[in-house]
């Protein structure tokens, strides 16, 4: 089943802004691009075929030309981090936009891009690379790969290792609290959604969603630590 077409209006033409417009356009979404820049936009139009926003995304008259009352997300994807906040604010606050989505291009502004400003997903690309060589280099640990909901749940990656507490059980054998879940079983290059009859066994990549209280209780059923 194809996902349904939704607005998404995404604040700078810079290389993730316009990644993202050609991704998410090429998928058949709704597309709003907001820049400043008049030049890059005459010189990006021709290929990229999307609602061209000229104006300063920080500034309500270009976001009401651009109508984000009407965006199902908003991606806030300029180079500068204080433009990135105001950008959420204004959209969630102004204009109730359900999803604001926001990228963080300094990592000591990390803690700054929450609820408190309107940012519902923050994208830190230092962070993602670091979980990625975390993920690459480590077997029978927790690797974060992100934070959702304002960091009250974190998706984990573990890859059994010998020893582990949980290969040669199911999945209803962990007795994992609530809070906690698997999420997916990756085995020789597919997925396998859990039930609770699925066995787990050495090597298998883990996927499980847990909040920061059960993160303690994820690590002692699939790793043997807390």
């Amino acid at each position: 089943m194809r996902a349904r077409s939704i607005r998404v209006a995404i604040a700078g033409a810079g290389n993730v802004g316009v990644y993202v417009a050609e991704d998410l356009k090429s998928k058949g979404h709704d597309i709003v691009l907001i820049e400043q820049d008049k030049e890059q936009i005459e010189a990006l139009r021709p290929e990229l075929e999307v609602n061209w926003v000229p104006g300063d995304a920080c500034e309500l008259v270009t976001l009401e030309q651009a109508v984000l009352s009407a965006c199902d997300v908003v991606v806030a994807a300029t180079g500068d981090d204080e433009d990135n906040l105001v950008i959420s604010l204004l959209a969630k606050q102004e204009f109730a936009v359900p999803s604001v989505i926001s990228r963080v291009n300094h990592p000591d502004n990390l803690w700054l891009f929450t609820e408190t400003w309107g940012v519902d997903v923050a994208m830190s690309m230092p962070h993602l690379l670091a979980s990625h060589v975390e993920e690459v280099v480590s077997i029978g640990d927790a690797v974060k790969l992100m934070e959702l909901e304002q960091g009250k749940v974190s998706l984990f990656e573990v890859t059994l290792a010998d020893g582990s507490p949980a290969a040669g059980k199911t999945c209803n054998d962990l007795r994992l609290p609530p809070d906690c879940a698997l999420v997916a079983v990756v085995r020789e290059g597919h997925v396998f959604p859990p039930s609770g009859e699925t066995p787990l066994s050495t090597g298998d990549e883990v996927l499980a969603l847990a909040s920061p209280e059960a993160e303690g209780d994820l690590r002692r059923a699939l790793i043997g630590e807390g």
